[in-house]
């Protein structure tokens, strides 16, 4: 997935700097073959050939040739979620979140991911019927938090909106659900974190998009990739039409649902109801 990105971003640079693939692989002494293979992500570019297109391409800016340069020296290594049975395209999903800088989601019916407590994974893992061996739930758990611990340490922006029964419907146990408010209620008043309310009665935009995350990279504004998750793995795309008819839905959803401040006094009125019925 790096490597890809990285020959994406490229291929562009090399297309403003309108030059073909074969004037770019005489300067750094290859073929076209090597070229399209590195632009399509078929195989990593080394850092010096990085270098080298950089500098052919008119880019001068030094932040810009670390960085990519670095995207090519990352492209190979071995990421940490490798160590857990992951299939391909939760692999493919995980390095993409890894290497996140804006991360965007819309959730229905569950807590995002990324914000979610061990125990409210946990409980929801343990109620699907294909999981039945003890050892798997505990995996699940575990690389979930290992995923949440390496975002936040990152840094990068958050957004959620997320529908109001996914916060106020009951779980399976008051604690969990307890403690899994209490912690959205913290996370949430991070200076990186954006998190809305939608309420149940924004009925027809609650319905105007399947549950997505979105996925922005080096800074950029603008969505990369989406991520949507099935039965047992994630769904990417990286068409930019479909990418762009997400990104107008998020823009939807966010300026009907509540505010942060008003979603975070919804989360507080919640777990105070939540401790009053447990009484």
């Amino acid at each position: 997935m790096r490597s890809r990105r990285l020959g994406s971003a490229l291929r562009r640079l090399r297309e403003v700097a309108r030059l073909d693939q074969q004037q770019a692989a005489e300067y750094i002494a290859g073929s076209k073959a090597k070229v399209s293979r590195i632009e399509s992500g078929q195989v990593a570019a080394r850092p010096g050939d990085v270098r080298l297109l950089l500098e052919l391409y008119g880019i001068q800016d030094p932040e810009t040739f670390r960085h990519y340069e670095q995207l090519a020296r990352d492209a190979n290594k071995r990421g940490w979620w490798l160590d857990y049975r992951v299939s391909p395209e939760l692999s493919d999903y995980i390095a993409l979140e890894h290497d996140a800088t804006f991360v965007r989601t819309w959730q229905t019916v569950l807590v995002p991911g990324l914000l979610q407590t061990a125990d409210y994974t946990r409980t929801l893992v343990e109620s699907n019927p294909s999981v039945t061996e003890p050892d798997v739930v505990e995996q699940a758990v575990k690389m979930r938090q290992e995923r949440r611990r390496r975002f936040e340490e990152s840094g990068a922006r958050y957004s959620a909106v997320v529908w109001e029964p996914a916060l106020s419907d009951p779980m399976p146990s008051p604690e969990v659900h307890r403690k899994q408010l209490a912690n959205l209620l913290e996370t949430a008043a991070r200076p990186n974190v954006t998190f809305q309310v939608l309420p149940t009665t924004e009925w027809a935009a609650a319905r105007s998009a399947p549950t997505f995350v979105m996925l922005s990279f080096d800074g950029e504004w603008s969505p990369s990739a989406v991520g949507q998750e099935t039965h047992r793995n994630v769904a990417i795309t990286e068409d930019e039409t479909e990418i762009a008819a997400y990104a107008h839905s998020f823009d939807q959803l966010r300026s009907v649902a509540l505010n942060p401040a008003d979603s975070q006094g919804f989360i507080a009125d919640t777990l105070a109801a939540i401790a009053e019925e447990s009484q």
